[in-house]
């Protein structure tokens, strides 16, 4: 109960927080600086445009690698400030031969697009992105932007995230938000529609309106490659390479921006064993980041007392700890059983306004998606099982608190692909 109180609190003050940057109007541009790039048109080339290394890792992405080199290629950029690399991964060597053909027929139309891979896969995509940032091509680059294989960021990209750094020195992150291309495709998609609107209208908006601090979600985003540098380089040392690099960032100093007008096209795993996996991957990530900067970030001499305060109650335990806690144990487990035994009272506030308010905070910034609310419901309730089981993992560093597994694309670039709820796979007993 206890814990329930920290987590509707939690909630309504980045819903607050999120209502009053909607109501106001405000934008970055208000405490960061913004004006456009001046220099020569970009299709001529510019020394007045900085250079920017632009990273693809990709792991036998074969459904969708054609689309995010594609999209890569065509930002608008001059083409001797921009140099494209495809940090391929994959196994598949038929898989490697078709993304090295697609970077070479660009490079003949005249793009600066270096294909990289590597010998192994260790540590993962924090270990891919460290490798790319060691070429020597890569060390002439200020900025560095890095989108997944199935994203697709409009042309003007660069162009409207880039001014931040460059009038700003305190900015080492400029994150945009994901936008899905097959949010429609099925029930499952529009339920995730209903997560990720949360995350980024809400969480990520007030964390970077206050602090100017909020989890680099991997991609869609740009860093400063002084801060990488400065903040250690990516590790490898947890799920959720992002996350780590943005908080060692954060307690040297640096700022981050969020910029929500900015939308990259993506895809949502499309079947539920994808999405477990996804969900399990952050969620033990973060528990087990947690374990590993909580000091850190208390001795911190960059960081003021209340951001530390943020980072680490905020943050961290509530988000990352409690919330999947109290959904599992109180909703699925007391309540349930509180039903059978009378003598077990639970005081209603409990039971019934603090899970009020936490609907209505969570489905507010989305009004159009009030009509699956119900099956929302449902599909958390079973949601935070798997939670709560890979928090536990990653806090106290259990079996499978260190397991990477790739979340498949298929490639659903239209709408009216239609995509299955559920693979009709054979599963053992235990599973089902």
């Amino acid at each position: 109960m206890v814990m329930s109180v920290m987590l509707v609190v939690e909630a309504l003050y980045n819903c607050v927080v999120s209502l009053g940057v909607k109501a106001v109007g405000w934008r970055p541009e208000w405490r960061f600086k913004w004006e456009p790039l001046a220099g020569d048109d970009e299709e001529k080339g510019g020394a007045h445009y900085p250079m920017v290394l632009v990273q693809i890792p990709m792991y036998n992405e074969l459904e969708v690698y054609k689309l995010s080199i594609g999209a890569a290629c065509e930002l608008q950029w001059p083409k001797d400030r921009i140099i494209v690399q495809v940090l391929d991964d994959s196994t598949d060597p038929f898989i490697k031969n078709l993304v090295e053909l697609e970077c070479e027929s660009w490079a003949v139309k005249g793009l600066n697009i270096k294909y990289a891979t590597r010998s192994s896969r260790k540590g993962f995509k924090a270990g891919a992105l460290k490798k790319g940032m060691e070429c020597d091509y890569a060390k002439q680059c200020e900025y560095v932007a890095i989108f997944d294989a199935d994203f697709q960021p409009e042309p003007d990209f660069l162009l409207r995230t880039v001014p931040f750094f460059v009038h700003n020195p305190e900015v080492a992150l400029v994150q945009a938000r994901w936008s899905f291309v097959n949010d429609t495709a099925s029930l499952l998609t529009r339920v995730q529609k209903m997560f990720f609107d949360y995350h980024f209208k809400v969480e990520q908006e007030a964390g970077s309106a206050t602090f100017s601090f909020f989890s680099f979600n991997g991609t869609a985003g740009v860093w400063r490659t002084a801060a990488i540098k400065e903040a250690g380089g990516w590790k490898d040392r947890t799920t959720v390479e992002d996350m780590d690099l943005a908080v060692r960032a954060t307690l040297k100093g640096w700022k981050f921006v969020y910029v929500g007008d900015i939308r990259v096209k993506s895809e949502l795993p499309s079947t539920y064993k994808a999405y477990c996996r996804q969900q399990f991957r952050w969620s033990c990530g973060g528990a087990h980041l947690f374990r590993k900067v909580a000091k850190d970030i208390l001795t911190a001499k960059d960081v003021s007392l209340i951001k530390k305060f943020h980072m680490l109650y905020s943050f961290f335990l509530v988000r990352r700890v409690m919330a999947p806690t109290v959904a599992c144990i109180l909703y699925n487990i007391i309540l349930p059983i509180s039903v059978m035994i009378p003598e077990l009272f639970l005081p209603v506030w409990g039971i019934a306004y603090i899970p009020t308010v936490l609907l209505v905070v969570t489905a507010i910034r989305h009004p159009k998606n009030l009509h699956i609310l119900p099956f929302w419901i449902l599909f958390e309730s079973v949601m935070t099982m798997h939670r709560m089981r890979a928090a536990l993992s990653g806090l106290f560093e259990l079996s499978e608190f260190n397991e990477w597994v790739v979340t498949k694309k298929t490639g659903n670039n239209f709408e009216d692909n239609e995509v299955p709820l559920l693979q009709k796979t054979r599963k053992r007993l235990r599973d089902r």
